[in-house]
């Protein structure tokens, strides 16, 4: 950024404008300041516990001391991250005369927001990835039943302890038969490394199933709730239990979540009284903006904290008319999210 832009800011800070509106039969570009809003996303894992068919005799039959007790369902809150999400102001526009004295080279995005003056034009749609036949090939194009099937003992066993004695009995003997593989001890060994790696895949699988009839399951997903707020100085509050994740204020096992945002710079500034007759002004228009501290808080601790640039919270200031005229017009990058000056070149 060049010492020139730091003069400029400087001298143009009292000189605040007020939003604009198009005359009737005016011909004019139009665009807008950026609205912030805060975005909040929540990062949290659900783990689903399945007691086992046999889960009283894991212990006795297998000797597992790790196993599903009882069905649960656990929620636990892992993250969180404080953003924002950039849209338009529709109360703050402003024009350009087209038939002017200043040349009205402005880049303007879909959301109407100025992001350039005197810049090549970019496509902001994403190009199609080429696509890619071996991302879509099929890793396990065989499957298998999920559950290894009952051999005819189990089927026939009267009781639940009987038929617990049946199915322990048969991942003893896949044990076995994995054991006599590995060895070489197999009467009839698989015919070369790749069938071997199949078959013991499969013993692996059905082994796991039967297992799983003693140990239980435990499933684990991630899961993401994103949350927008518009900039204030309050503080919002949200549940989030361990037993049902987000839920409301009566639940008694929740703990809170505090959201705090509050402003570390006034709101809209009112456009001081200049002193003294200041330069003559474009209609060309940036925003500072004004800063918001969002903190986020479970149980007491901060997860999240944040000092974020709020759009609405600023002031527009228009830019010397001064700068826009000579044979070499600056080159000026504006930010989508602010639109407060990113560069300004003149070269």
């Amino acid at each position: 950024m060049k010492r020139l832009f730091l003069v400029l800011v400087g001298a143009m800070m009292i000189c605040a404008v007020k939003a604009q509106t198009l005359k009737h039969g005016e011909s004019a570009l139009v665009y807008y300041s950026p609205k912030t809003e805060v975005q909040v996303e929540f990062f949290y894992t659900v783990e689903i516990q399945e007691r086992g068919q046999f889960a009283d005799f894991a212990e006795a039959m297998l000797g597992a001391t790790d196993f599903v007790k009882e069905n649960s369902t656990v929620y636990t809150l892992r993250d969180v991250k404080a953003g924002t999400v950039t849209g338009t102001d529709y109360s703050r526009p402003h024009k350009v005369n087209t038939d002017g004295d200043i040349p009205a080279l402005l880049t303007i995005n879909h959301k109407g927001l100025l992001t350039g003056y005197n810049m090549p034009y970019e496509d902001p749609a994403p190009k199609p990835k080429p696509f890619d036949e071996a991302c879509h090939k099929d890793k396990h194009p065989c499957h298998r039943s999920q559950v290894a099937p009952y051999p005819e003992e189990v089927l026939k066993a009267a009781t639940p302890l009987a038929q617990a004695n049946e199915v322990a009995k048969q991942i003893f003997h896949i044990r076995e038969t994995r054991m006599y593989l590995l060895n070489g001890e197999a009467e009839q060994l698989p015919a070369d490394g790749e069938s071997m790696r199949l078959v013991l895949e499969e013993l692996d699988r059905q082994e796991q199933a039967l297992t799983e009839l003693f140990t239980g399951k435990r499933h684990m997903r991630r899961e993401q709730k994103t949350m927008l707020f518009e900039p204030s100085n309050e503080v919002q509050y949200f549940f989030f239990s361990e037993e049902n994740g987000f839920t409301d204020s009566d639940n008694i096992d929740a703990n809170t979540i505090e959201i705090r945002m509050s402003s570390l710079q006034p709101n809209r500034q009112a456009p001081q009284k200049k002193q003294k007759k200041g330069p003559e002004l474009s209609q060309i228009v940036y925003n500072i903006p004004g800063v918001c501290n969002v903190e986020v808080l479970y149980k007491g601790q901060v997860m999240a904290e944040r000092d974020i640039p709020v759009a609405q919270w600023g002031i527009d200031v228009a830019l010397p008319k001064s700068l826009f005229i000579g044979k070499e017009l600056p080159k000026i990058i504006f930010s989508e999210k602010t639109g407060n000056i990113v560069s300004i070149n003149n070269d």
